[in-house]
């Protein structure tokens, strides 16, 4: 070579190497790309933390930088109607993984949830300390299916027995909710996209499931001066820079898929746990508004329930499809396994949820006689009341618990929900009412209790005088909001300063497995399978199911069957006997769909001494085919 020039014969050999390298690279990639489309998909679902249908510039907003999650959107379906279980955290994470509804899960807000106050007119029910271990998830189905399993965010469903370890994750990487902007990002979404991909590249060899349930936007917020600087126009500057970085992060996320060779045969969704919230709360502002739809995290109007769901699947997913009828996140997890080719009915059992794979895949149209339901017998800290609901085609129901009185709107013709119809439509609304009744029953959700040491001026001034449903991001600014309701913060925020919130004490309780029970009888047995895990073949009256007992301290406990019962078979009357002392609880079996569409049954309170005893099952009468299948029992300690 002279002067940098390369003579003709070995410039015409360079361009050979260049060209054989080119082309075994392309077959590398072309054989790793058949190899990807041949087995089942992978999964990735990244999920924002308190993100509104309204905060991406695909859903309409004009003040917010999210072109990652655009072009995500161009890529493949954005949904219109997306659901979460409940809106608010832990009920919703728990919901999506489960797909099962919180109300069957005992988990129907956040952990640890809010205090009971002299504010509130209903004491709330005690919910489960964390996600019942035995419920399957998403992450369990797929690994005992073959799939590496890894989350990367934040879990916020307990720890030890129902930790991400204990619940079906390979790997789990828990960072804190805040870092740093100038490197791991304010809400830690670097660091969490970093560890994402890493898990990605190092799992090309078999199909993998990465759940990435980001921080952000959840409070209390930072970012970078650069982003202020550039969204300072925004409605809100701060929430909106740490809108854009999370988008930043996913694009990476995204870029590492397409670089992987995967790409096509990789479903990768997007959603939030809940709605935007558009109350003050950590910040002087609140930190967004949810557009058109009313209210925000915590409520059970639009605002709160509708989230963001963007799917990518490039090899089965048509581009740039809107699909505007009604889904939910519980059908992420039936969807996901029947694209694996798992059949959920003998991997996990009857769940809530139903799969969407001919929506997404084959253009079909959701069920529009669908109903979806909404128990959320909690307060909470954005300034909701205790309230349920349900939407069935374009009607939905909202039902305030301490006023027992309810709203019906027509979301055909008031997405907003400010038109009351139910004295004009009064048939609708109490057709809705009884559904909701109806699946509590089938659910045996929890209810409030009158608190009798309710301070009814203090109940009106958080409650009634002012009610924070209404505030309305499009007509006030952040500033204006932040001024009118500062006051009402405060109060919100000194009601619970001297109380603590109550949870099921099951882990300093008494927990008796149904692989752990001795059953009598000629045909009543323990089936192992995952998803029975129940005593069940329980066709004989006769028969009868006991456990031992070890009384760690005498006291009151309260007494809970997770018990199942298929069609037409409710109504068996059983005893429930404990020998320490002698006593009986009567339990009449309630028909929940299925024998394993499990719900947590509570039948009353005993007192026991400490020490060694037993608690024996026995039918009195049989209703049906069948009593009914048990997963476990739960002795729990009252007033501790």
């Amino acid at each position: 070579m002279v002067g940098g020039i390369l003579p003709k014969k070995d410039e015409t050999m360079n361009k050979l190497s260049i060209l054989l390298a080119a082309w075994v690279l392309g077959s590398w990639a072309y054989l790793a790309s058949a190899i990807a489309q041949d087995r089942p998909p992978n999964v990735v679902v990244i999920l924002a933390d308190d993100m509104g249908v309204f905060d991406l510039a695909c859903y309409g907003r004009s003040d917010h930088r999210t072109p990652n999650l655009d072009r995500l959107c161009a890529e493949g379906i954005k949904h219109t109607s997306a659901y979460c279980g409940l809106p608010i955290c832990s009920a919703s994470r728990a919901s999506l993984l489960t797909s099962k509804f919180p109300a069957r899960l005992h988990l129907t807000t956040y952990l640890p949830g809010r205090a009971d106050a002299p504010s509130q007119r209903l004491l709330q029910p005690e919910i489960e300390p964390a996600l019942i271990p035995s419920a399957q998830t998403l992450a369990e189905v797929l690994k005992r299916s073959g799939y590496a399993t890894g989350i990367f965010g934040k879990w916020h469903l307990g720890g030890g027995s129902s930790s991400p370890l204990e619940q079906g994750f390979d790997v789990s990487i828990e960072p804190s909710g805040n870092g740093d902007p100038l490197t791991s990002g304010g809400k830690n979404e670097n660091l969490i996209t970093d560890k994402a991909i890493e898990f990605i590249k190092a799992h090309s060899d078999k199909p993998y499931f990465c759940y990435v349930p980001h921080h952000s936007p959840h409070i209390m917020l930072s970012a970078q001066q650069s982003k202020l600087d550039r969204n300072a126009q925004a409605w809100n500057p701060l929430y909106a820079s740490v809108i854009e970085s999370l988008d930043e992060s996913i694009g990476r996320l995204l870029s590492a898929i397409d670089e992987s060779g995967q790409a096509a045969n990789t479903i990768v969704l997007f959603s939030s746990d809940n709605g935007g919230l558009h109350v003050p709360e950590g910040h002087p502002t609140p930190a967004t508004y949810n557009g058109t739809y009313r209210a925000g995290k915590g409520y059970l109007y639009e605002g709160g329930l509708r989230v963001p769901l963007l799917v990518r699947w490039p090899s089965k997913i048509a581009r740039g499809r809107t699909i505007d009828a009604p889904v939910s996140l519980m059908d992420i997890m039936p969807t996901v396994l029947e694209a694996a080719g798992i059949e959920t009915g003998k991997s996990v059992g009857p769940i809530d949820g139903q799969s969407q794979l001919a929506v997404w895949t084959q253009a079909k149209n959701p069920a529009e006689d669908r109903a979806f339901y909404w128990h959320l017998p909690h307060y909470t800290n954005q300034g909701s009341k205790p309230s349920g609901a349900v939407r069935r085609g374009n009607w939905k129901w909202v039902e305030d618990y301490e006023t027992q009185s309810g709203e019906l709107f027509d979301l055909s013709q008031d997405l907003s929900e400010r038109n009351n119809l139910a004295k004009s439509q009064p048939e609708v609304a109490a057709q809705m009412h009884q559904l909701l009744i109806g699946w509590k029953t089938s659910l045996a959700a929890q209810e409030c209790l009158p608190n009798p040491q309710v301070q009814t001026e203090r109940n009106a001034e958080l409650y009634i005088d002012q009610n924070a449903s209404l505030i309305d991001g499009r007509t006030q600014s952040a500033q204006q909001i932040a001024d009118a309701w500062a006051a009402w913060r405060s109060s919100m925020n000194k009601a619970i300063e001297k109380s603590q919130p109550k949870l099921k004490k099951t882990p300093s309780g008494i927990t008796l497995l149904a692989s752990e029970s001795k059953t009598h009888g000629k045909r009543i047995r323990y089936e192992p399978e995952t998803f029975k895990n129940v005593v069940g073949y329980w066709t004989e009256v006769d028969d009868w199911v006991e456990w031992s007992i070890d009384v760690p301290k005498a006291g009151t406990y309260r007494v809970e069957l997770h018990c199942g019962c298929g069609s037409g078979n409710g109504g068996s009357m059983v005893d429930v006997q404990i020998e320490n002392p002698a006593q009986t609880l009567e339990w009449k079996v309630r028909d929940t769909g299925h024998f394993q569409n499990i719900v947590i049954e509570p039948i009353g309170q005993i007192t026991l001494q400490a020490g060694a005893g037993k608690l024996r099952v026995k039918p009195k009468t049989k209703a049906a085919a069948a009593v009914a299948d048990i997963r476990e029992i739960h002795l729990i300690p009252v007033g501790e």
